[in-house]
C-alpha cells in the first residue's frame, strides 16, 4: 500500500493570512487538530496545529511572568523578536511551522510509518508534481493496518529450524539469546536464561514471536537474584 491509498483527500487548509480565529473555527467545525498552509497558488507553505494557538495562548499568559533580564540573558533579539510574534500574532502565518516535511503519492506505506515515527509527526501533506492532493494521518495509518490481514503461514517448520530463526532473529544483538538457552519443541519456543531488565525480556519475546512458525513463547527468563545485605 502507497500514501495515495490510504490519504485524505478532502484536505481542509488554511491560508497565510487567515485569522487565528477562523483557523481555530476550522479545527472545531471539521473535528481536525492540524491542516496544511497554502498560498494563492496551491503550494504548501506551512502547517498548523492545536498546539499552535494553545502555545500562543499560553505563551501570552505567561509573558507577563516573565523576568526581563532573564529573558535578556537567555535569548538573543531573534529569538525574542520571534517569540513576541507568536504571541501577538494574529494571522496563522504568524503562527504556522514553515519547516513542512512532505510525501509523495507513491510512498510506501511502511516509509510513511518510519518518517511519522523518527519525526514525531502526527499528520504529513502527500504532494504529487509539488500539488497537494491528500494528508496522511496517524490514523490514517492505524486504520490502514487493521484492514490488512495477517498473511497466513502455510509453510511447515520443524522445531529445529525455528530454533536456529530465533537465534537469528536475535543475532547481533547485546541482549540476545545464545542457542543453548532456546528450546522448541512442537512448535512451542522456550526460552530460558538471565536478563538483566523487563525491557530486555520484552524484546527477546517479541524476537521470538516474531519468527514464522512459532506457534507460542514460553518464557522463563530470570532477573538476577539480590541477595540482601547484612
Amino acid at each position: 500500500m502507497r500514501a495515495l491509498d490510504i490519504m485524505t483527500t478532502a484536505v481542509v487548509t488554511a491560508t497565510p493570512d487567515m485569522t487565528i480565529y477562523d483557523a481555530a473555527r476550522l479545527f472545531v467545525d471539521n473535528h481536525i487538530s492540524g491542516m496544511p498552509v497554502v498560498d494563492a497558488n496551491g503550494k504548501v507553505v506551512g502547517i498548523v496545529s492545536q498546539g499552535d494557538l494553545l502555545h500562543r495562548v499560553e505563551n501570552g499568559t505567561r509573558h507577563g511572568k516573565r523576568r526581563w533580564w532573564l529573558e535578556f540573558l537567555l535569548s538573543s533579539p531573534r529569538e525574542q523578536a520571534a517569540r513576541y510574534v507568536k504571541e501577538h500574532g494574529h494571522n496563522v502565518g504568524d503562527v504556522m511551522c514553515t519547516q513542512v516535511i512532505t510525501i509523495a503519492d507513491d510512498m510506501p506505506l511502511d516509509q510513511i510509518a518510519d518518517l511519522m515515527e523518527r519525526r514525531h509527526l502526527k499528520r504529513v501533506p502527500v504532494l504529487k508534481d509539488g500539488r497537494l492532493v491528500g494528508i496522511v494521518s496517524r490514523s490514517n495509518l492505524i486504520r490502514a493496518l487493521a484492514s490488512v490481514p495477517p498473511m497466513a503461514d502455510t509453510a511447515s517448520h520443524d522445531d529445529a529450524s525455528l530454533r536456529d530463526a530465533i537465534v537469528l532473529e536475535m543475532h547481533g544483538q547485546r541482549w540476545g539469546l545464545t542457542k543453548h538457552s532456546v528450546l522448541v519443541k512442537d512448535g512451542v519456543a522456550h526460552l530460558w536464561g538471565v536478563i538483566e531488565s523487563e525491557e530486555e525480556q520484552r524484546a527477546i519475546r517479541i524476537a521470538a514471536e516474531s519468527v514464522p512458525g512459532v506457534k507460542r513463547v514460553e518464557s522463563h527468563l530470570e532477573l538476577p537474584s539480590v541477595i540482601p545485605t547484612m
